[in-house]
């Protein structure tokens, strides 16, 4: 006996709306049809299983608006993280964000003793470790910035900051240095724009290229100089603290061009990836080495 065959109908695209495919892992939980159903429009995926067309989503009255239909200074209104450095230095009235200022001081101040627990006895009078024999100093902290910390944890203090006006960095969850380093540059990498802002990046990678170092940190100076009041305060006060790490360098190893690389596309990036992406990124840490080397000069005088 012999079975009547589908018509032949053009096959919708795959991409054409309202349409479900039938998936082969779908197949074999159901009764194959071979005959048409009357009515049945052609399956697109060319299978004797009639697929339906699937009625099309109602729309919502009062859509909820995308990203770039909300405020370009702050996505969450009073949050820390990933908002403009303008407008949170305006909303805290200061030149410097408070929790800019709070890490860079519980950095200073203390540490967490990288074995944990407390030390040996002897090890306890060594000029490495605190008055308090089961912390070491902060900036003495074997990889500084360059080790990251417990990422849930970084995540977890970056929630706090958000939503409470009134944390501490002395509670013990965010005991590990490495934590409040990373939280650090997490703010800095999550700024829409950063602290050497777009239209200043060419200008800086031009200085860098310069053939005379004399004429490289002159240029530099005055690209500093020119920055918006809150991003040269913080730019200071931030590179200010990282030439005190780098003289600990024969204990922390953070070496000047350690920092550059850890810092270079933090503090300094374009605003679309240039096509060498490992030129572009020498070039920016070079930019973060020479704020380090030529500190006094480029920023002569606090804001």
């Amino acid at each position: 006996m012999l079975v009547p065959s589908c018509p032949t109908v053009p096959t919708p695209s795959p991409r054409a709306p309202n349409w479900t495919r039938c998936l082969p892992s779908q197949r074999r939980f159901l009764t194959p049809v071979t005959y048409p159903i009357p009515g049945a429009p052609p399956c697109p995926c060319f299978s004797l299983i009639p697929c339906f067309p699937t009625p099309p989503r109602p729309q919502s009255p009062n859509p909820i608006p995308s990203a770039p239909s909300l405020p370009q200074h702050c996505l969450v209104p009073d949050q820390v993280f990933g908002c403009r450095l303008e407008a949170l230095c305006q909303r805290e009235n200061t030149t410097v964000p408070r929790f800019v200022r709070l890490c860079v001081e519980a950095v200073e101040e203390r540490g967490r003793y990288p074995g944990g627990g407390t030390p040996h006895p002897q090890l306890a009078q060594s000029h490495l470790l605190c008055l308090t024999p089961s912390l070491s100093p902060g900036l003495d902290v074997d990889g500084i910035y360059r080790i990251n910390g417990n990422l849930s944890v970084i995540q977890k203090l970056r929630f706090a900051v958000d939503q409470e006006e009134r944390f501490s960095l002395e509670d013990p969850e965010w005991s590990d240095i490495h934590v409040v380093t990373g939280a650090l540059k997490l703010f800095f990498r999550e700024l829409p724009e950063p602290l050497v802002p777009y239209e200043l990046f060419n200008p800086f990678i031009e200085a860098i290229k310069l053939p005379d170092p004399q004429e490289q940190v002159q240029r530099v100076a005055e690209l500093v100089q020119s920055l918006p009041p809150p991003n040269y305060a913080t730019l200071r006060y931030l590179v200010a603290h990282l030439c005190r790490v780098m003289e600990r360098a024969d204990v922390n190893l953070m070496t000047r061009q350690n920092i550059g690389i850890v810092f270079g596309p933090t503090l300094l990036r374009p605003e679309r990836e240039p096509g060498s992406l490992a030129v572009g990124m020498a070039q920016q840490n070079q930019a973060v080495e020479l704020l380090l080397a030529h500190f006094d000069r480029i920023f002569p005088t606090p804001p």
